[in-house]
């Protein structure tokens, strides 16, 4: 039997690649004749840079020094690749402006910059790249991507890179230059690798949706969605406006699926042309679907918790729509499964189970989380490949 492992990190305990090694241990010795192959995968935050480095041959790494979402220096990196001739950078926006770089107290998205990030982007720029992948997610940030802005040289710094509640006050001088950086991203293609498929603004935007998630309270929250309604309407002031092809009507840039990625992240990057890209897509063409999908049998994936989340857009989801021309059956292995049958054969499962059931199941993988997933898919190979036996 052919087994493609596929997990996304299961956050807060493993990375995509550590669970998808738990999972192929204890696959292989319950089942050692059948042939495992191994494909983590990411939704575009922390761990995007691992997965990418995994799947891609021969990528080199640019160590570089950047600044976290208030102001001080963490090391990250830029990976490089050539894909048939075009040299393509690959950056982690989590690196820079990653909820855990943040103590408890600090989580502030009214201050958070998502400065660090535009200084990657400028890094992978001046190495050449011409193809540039930003992962986008896990984001303590909420200031539409203008510190993004201000770090790959639009106006000023001491307005743009303050964070989301500043941009209540931005003025179309603070904007200066902004023309000519997007004239400088004239003949790259960025692309915005995330799950999120939020616009920037309104009911369903980054302020009112996910600002709480960064430890907004909800009057923060209307704050931040009135900063960043202000600082849509001054790009637009500053920027010449593209006319959708179709209606004729000026194109919202702040109303496309992913411009409130990342806390607007999307937006800042879709300001200089980027358009919006699935992680998990992408990460599965890097890994060589459809293609692996005609040599396997069945795929293991997983996450840390699937819910009602993971059926709009998750990675799991997108795994099982990646091989359902094929037919080929999907299981989840989750740390907890809070759907039920039902909305996990909507999804297109075949199976989902969980890691841990009982308080005492959750503490012991949480303590050894290597462990209990190693061990629950030991029984989930009895389960599913005919060379395991009875459970």
């Amino acid at each position: 039997m052919r087994v493609l492992i596929c997990p996304q990190r299961f956050a807060g305990t493993l990375t995509a690649v550590q669970a998808a090694e738990a999972m192929a241990a204890g696959w292989s010795r319950r089942a050692p004749h059948d042939e495992v192959s191994l494909a983590p995968l990411s939704g575009g935050g922390a761990g995007f840079l691992d997965v990418m480095s995994a799947a891609l041959d021969g990528a080199l790494t640019v160590a570089t020094t950047v600044s976290d979402p208030l102001g001080r220096d963490v090391p990250a990196a830029v990976l490089l690749t050539d894909q048939g001739g075009v040299v393509t950078a690959y950056v982690e926006a989590a690196q820079a402006n990653g909820g855990h770089l943040l103590g408890g107290g600090e989580r502030n998205p009214a201050v958070a910059s998502s400065f660090g990030v535009g200084q990657l982007v400028d890094v992978a720029r001046a190495e050449g790249a011409t193809r540039i992948v930003v992962g986008v997610g896990d984001a303590a940030s909420n200031d539409g991507g203008a510190g993004l802005l201000a770090a790959l040289g639009v106006g000023d710094v001491s307005t743009l890179a303050r964070g989301g509640a500043a941009l209540a006050g931005v003025a179309a001088g603070d904007l200066d230059g902004l023309g000519r950086v997007r004239e400088h991203f004239a003949e790259v293609e960025v692309v915005v690798a995330t799950q999120e498929d939020l616009p920037l603004l309104g009911l369903q935007g980054t302020s009112a949706a996910t600002a709480g998630g960064r430890g907004a309270s909800p009057e923060q929250a209307q704050q931040l969605e009135f900063a960043l309604g202000r600082f849509r309407e001054v790009v637009d002031e500053v920027s010449a406006a593209t006319v959708d092809l179709l209606t004729g009507a000026a194109r919202r840039v702040d109303r496309l699926p992913g411009a409130g990625a990342g806390g607007g992240l999307g937006y800042g990057l879709m300001v200089l042309g980027a358009r919006r890209w699935s992680a998990a897509q992408w990460c599965l063409q890097a890994w060589g679907m459809p293609e692996l999908a005609s040599r396997i049998d069945l795929v293991v994936t997983g996450e840390g918790c699937l819910d009602h989340r993971s059926m709009h857009g998750g990675v799991v989801a997108e795994v099982s729509a990646a091989v359902s021309h094929r037919a080929v059956p999907v299981v989840a292995l989750a740390g907890e499964v809070m759907v039920g049958r039902r909305e996990w054969m909507e999804m297109g499962l075949a199976g989902a189970y969980a890691v841990a059931s009982t308080a005492d199941q959750v503490a012991a993988a949480m303590a050894d989380p290597v462990c209990a997933v190693r061990e629950r898919t030991a029984r989930l190979a009895a389960t599913w490949s005919p060379a395991g036996g009875a459970v």
